[in-house]
């Protein structure tokens, strides 16, 4: 895994942001088109903003969500709402190339409806995973990532693609991909940031491997690039 370090957290987005662009450039340069997921949190603002001043074609990039939370796209936790705003309207980014999770439904059928989603967009036979171009995560300061969360049995499913867990701590539904899709992506770039994340990110790079506890664990060292500032590189 390579680490990177910035003075703070605006830095450490736009150098993310700009990893991501420069690898989606290759994607389109090698098949003319690329594909694209994304986390949520107030940390990526900045990378929204650094995505929304870029030239690259959009039209050329399938947008997904990593995870959603099981609000409406209207409502200020929406993760789309929040990257609508902050860089898909700017963009004015074609309609059609965004996969946004339908959470205003029933969990379960969201994540059913992401999961055909996927499958349709990538031409995924039974047992195949989407192999998307750059995978953008974050790590909340309990470890979680994606809206796996400690404790949480999808931790271990291997076989699915996403599914739809209660988050007791926020009394929330989230959908979200599972670590057999994060695992696939041929590029992950994490963004983490603060000093609230140093116990977190010491315990899953340097700790004994326990994903239930740290699932941040299940995000493979190989293909994974963190950008870190400099609160949470001390856990370095």
């Amino acid at each position: 895994m390579t680490t990177h370090t910035y003075p703070d957290v605006v830095s450490a987005a736009e150098a993310c942001g700009a990893r991501a662009v420069q690898i989606l450039e290759d994607a389109i340069r090698e098949r003319g088109q690329a594909t694209l997921a994304i986390s949520g949190g107030s940390s990526p603002k900045p990378m929204y903003a650094y995505f929304a001043r870029s030239p690259l074609d959009w039209s050329k990039v399938q947008l997904f969500w990593v995870d959603e939370r099981g609000v409406p796209p209207t409502d200020s936790q929406s993760n789309f709402k929040f990257a609508n705003e902050n860089w898909l309207a700017a963009a004015k980014y074609p309609t059609a190339n965004i996969h946004r999770v339908q959470a205003e439904l029933d969990a379960k059928e969201a994540a059913n409806l992401f999961a055909d989603d996927l499958i349709a967009t990538f031409g995924l036979k039974p047992g195949e995973f989407p192999k998307f171009d750059v995978m953008h995560l974050g790590m909340g300061p309990d470890a979680h990532t994606a809206s796996l969360f400690p404790g949480e049995p999808m931790i271990l499913d291997t076989t699915r693609l996403a599914a739809a867990v209660w988050v007791e701590k926020f009394h929330q539904f989230r959908i979200t991909s599972l670590p057999g899709v994060i695992s696939a992506a041929k590029h992950r770039v994490m963004l983490i940031a603060g000093e609230d994340k140093v116990p977190a990110l010491t315990a899953v790079l340097k700790g004994p491997r326990d994903p239930i506890h740290f699932p941040t664990q299940i995000v493979p060292h190989e293909g994974t690039e963190m950008f870190l500032d400099q609160g949470a590189a001390r856990a370095l």
